[in-house]
């Protein structure tokens, strides 16, 4: 409250302003990284409260359209301040707002990437599991294939038939994954910001059953391929 006296290692500073509570980032509030739980301060007093700080971070803003002429008038005043000498590498850094944005992004476009590569091996795996079910189910029903050949069934038919139960058994287990990451979702919502878009369900339970289809492939052309007098003699 405006007025009241703060103590901060040993020092009274009273409040003479406040500002609106800021949104968290990703969510989060409370501790260090709770933006609205900072204290503004002249920054004489501030290193009279801190000598020893390790970082220190000052914030210019520039005028439109002058942002490279700011950060070099920033840049050539502390250089002159830290006394760097001509030709010597700067010991503080800068950035804009821009450069922030970027290395965000290329971070979050390693992750995506990363997770392209994890879902692409994972769906790989699945995809050899599902092909292996697939061809003990074409062993198991050897006879059962032999007996509508031989009452008029074709290849294609055959085929048809295996890849609507390749495509039907990971289209269920797309289902039960987004039932899982849904529920996921709702439990991450309660302590940060998140949420799916709408066509991620649609492309994940299609490219779930598009697996089996591919996968499913072999095992159907190879059931399609048997010949129906040694389908009915196996045993």
């Amino acid at each position: 409250m405006i007025g009241q006296t703060l103590e901060i290692n040993g020092r009274q500073f009273t409040v003479v302003g406040t500002l609106e509570k800021k949104a968290q980032l990703l969510g989060g509030g409370g501790g260090n990284n709770d933006e609205s739980n900072t204290i503004y301060m002249p920054f004489e007093s501030a290193q009279r409260i801190k000598p020893n700080a390790d970082d220190i971070f000052i914030v210019a803003v520039a005028k439109p359209g002058r942002l490279q002429q700011a950060r070099d008038q920033v840049e050539d005043l502390l250089r002159v301040r830290r006394k760097v000498e001509f030709g010597k590498k700067n010991n503080f850094s800068t950035a804009t707002a821009d450069s922030i944005i970027d290395q965000f992004q290329s971070i979050t476009a390693g992750v995506a990437l990363a997770m392209v590569v994890i879902s692409s091996i994972g769906l790989l795996i699945g995809g050899i599991g599902v092909m292996n079910i697939m061809l003990v189910s074409v062993t198991e029903r050897t006879r059962e294939i032999g007996i509508r050949k031989a009452i008029g069934a074709k290849q294609s038919d055959i085929m048809l038939q295996f890849l609507i139960e390749a495509g039907t058994l990971t289209g269920f287990g797309g289902v039960l994954g987004l039932a899982i990451g849904w529920a996921l979702t709702l439990l991450i919502a309660l302590v940060f910001p998140s949420y799916v878009p709408y066509w991620a369900p649609i492309a994940g339970f299609f490219a779930s059953v598009g697996i089996g289809l591919i996968f499913g492939l072999f095992p159907a052309w190879k059931a399609a391929r048997l010949d129906p007098i040694e389908a009915l003699r196996y045993e």
